[in-house]
């Protein structure tokens, strides 16, 4: 039988959205044949506070900023956190200026895991991180790739009318969204939904997609499918007219 999988996350603060991942895999996966040997847990964007604000009420409104705000700050006053799961579960978390800095990379080289994986991790891996580990890094994107590379791939899914959503793990590489796919799960849409709800849903899904692909790593069988680039597009950061476009077709974002 293969060791245990030695396994770094690099994620986000959302007590939102990511943290849904966290909550179904950290219940669920194996502790016999995979051990989180810690998380890293940076801030959103790496941007000022005052341009996040501005890039969300572009996107949502004022009224749906004060929504999400409140359920922010109930979710903050609770004490809900990736960092509190961890610490629940005795897991180190590992901080970071930046992933790509000197004194992170040395010591995740310290740590010795077999992987790192990627949950919106607010930074592109640079080649010295992604050569740390053993086993490489693993990203998980909620687009079916090369199509969905980028920002707000659910958003960008439902606009365009798909069906469903594709969540993907994936080989990290230099090239953005461009490693081979190791693992996907289909999420369906309604024909009028919301993106707060599919959102979770991805989370939730891919959490288990998460780890099926890393117990297919740990026994040598995981099968990557390489990324045709020819047809890839990219997105980013929606703008006012493609959440009107978004609402023509039924939807809503809360």
């Amino acid at each position: 039988m293969a060791d245990r999988l030695r396994v770094l996350f690099v994620t986000e603060d959302d007590p939102l959205y990511v943290i849904r991942l966290f909550e179904v895999f950290l219940r669920e996966y194996p502790r016999l044949s995979i051990e989180i040997c810690g998380i890293t847990i940076d801030r959103p964007f790496h941007e000022p506070p005052w341009k996040t604000l501005s890039r969300m009420l572009r996107f949502y409104g004022l009224a749906g900023v004060a929504r999400l705000s409140g359920r922010y700050l109930r979710a903050r006053l609770s004490g809900r956190s990736i960092g509190r799961l961890a610490s629940e579960q005795s897991i180190p978390l590992i901080p970071a200026r930046s992933v790509n800095a000197p004194e992170y990379v040395d010591a995740v080289r310290q740590m010795a895991p077999d992987l790192i994986v990627s949950v919106a991790a607010p930074e592109i891996f640079r080649k010295e991180i992604l050569g740390v580990p053993r086993l490489g890094c693993v990203n998980i994107h909620s687009g079916r790739l090369p199509v969905y590379r980028g920002m707000m791939p659910t958003f960008w899914q439902m606009m365009r009318g798909e069906s469903e959503i594709t969540v993907t793990v994936h080989e990290m590489a230099e090239v953005l969204d461009g490693g081979k796919v190791l693992g996907t799960v289909a999420v369906p849409v309604k024909p009028q939904d919301s993106l707060d709800r599919v959102i979770t849903a991805t989370k939730q899904e891919g959490a288990r997609l998460l780890i099926q692909v890393l117990d297919q790593i740990r026994r040598g069988e995981a099968v990557g499918v390489p990324v045709d680039m020819s047809g890839a597009s990219y997105f980013s950061f929606p703008k006012r007219q493609h959440v009107s476009e978004f609402r023509r077709r039924g939807h809503r974002l809360l």
